[in-house]
């Protein structure tokens, strides 16, 4: 057991610096990285031809995105894992630094931001989807990163050599799902959208990215809920699977009637 790693003795700390009073967490900056860098990913990508977007654009959809993850992450948190709590206590709902965010609230949230967006100014939902699809894995990765760093989402228990003792979940070393996922959803996927994108005319095909996205997106989440510790309001459903793997198999079906109806087939680029 001397062997096993004690989440306590990395020395990590979900403050940065305290400043007037005021606590820079790493959760919150990995949402302002992640926004940040995104947009500077988002006006490089717009330097191609046949943009579906300016760069005003972008800027002004920063603002919409951030709200859509907040918003709707927090929400679906409340309806999916949670509604007899927030329900018992609906002013909690607003208690967004007690944590409690849903990935695919959040990414409900998105995708409502950029219909309303692409409806007021008159552009193309789909291929602004196709352009947010492919800087989305960075702020996940980000914010899965942070998760370790806060000791929290951690996996199930492991007889691996690599697995974590983390003290709030007990004695019993478990999986750091929360790398996993940062490995998987976050950089690989970046590393897959971002070769689709700039090496390949994926980016003239409304919908193909997006759906790429969300099918190795998807994929990633529903093979590490088993490593995942489950919700602890929920557990595992009657279905046997958790309540992640359940909301992500709609999106997959989604997600291949997008890349089948996009005529997926591209060509490299020289």
């Amino acid at each position: 057991m001397d062997s096993i790693i004690q989440f306590d003795d990395l020395g990590l700390s979900p403050d940065i610096v305290t400043i007037a009073g005021y606590t820079l967490r790493w959760y919150s900056l990995a949402y302002m990285s992640g926004l940040f860098i995104g947009w500077w990913m988002l006006r490089q990508m717009l330097k191609r031809s046949n943009a579906p977007m300016t760069d005003e654009d972008v800027d002004d959809f920063i603002i919409w995105a951030f709200l859509g993850i907040i918003v709707g992450g927090r929400l679906g948190y409340v309806f999916f894992y949670s509604p007899a709590e927030f329900i018992a206590e609906p002013l909690k709902i607003l208690a967004f630094w007690n944590g409690g965010m849903s990935f695919h609230g959040g990414m409900a949230g998105v995708i409502i931001a950029i219909l309303v967006f692409a409806r007021k100014r008159a552009l193309s939902w789909l291929r602004i989807g196709d352009y947010i699809a492919c800087v989305y894995p960075l702020g996940h990765m980000f914010g899965r990163l942070a998760n370790f760093v806060n000791g929290e989402l951690w996996g199930r228990p492991t007889d691996g050599s690599w697995g974590i003792i983390f003290a709030a979940a007990g004695p019993e070393p478990r999986h750091p799902s929360q790398l996993y996922q940062a490995g998987f959803e976050g950089l690989f996927l970046l590393i897959v959208m971002t070769w689709l994108f700039w090496r390949t005319d994926a980016r003239n095909k409304p919908g193909l990215l997006t759906g790429v996205f969300v099918v190795i997106m998807g994929a990633s989440r529903f093979i590490l809920e088993f490593f995942r510790e489950p919700d602890r309001n929920l557990g595992i459903l009657s279905t046997g699977l958790t309540m992640g793997q359940t909301l992500t198999i709609p999106l997959l079906l989604a997600a291949l009637w997008m890349i089948y109806n996009s005529r997926a087939g591209f060509s490299q680029e020289r």
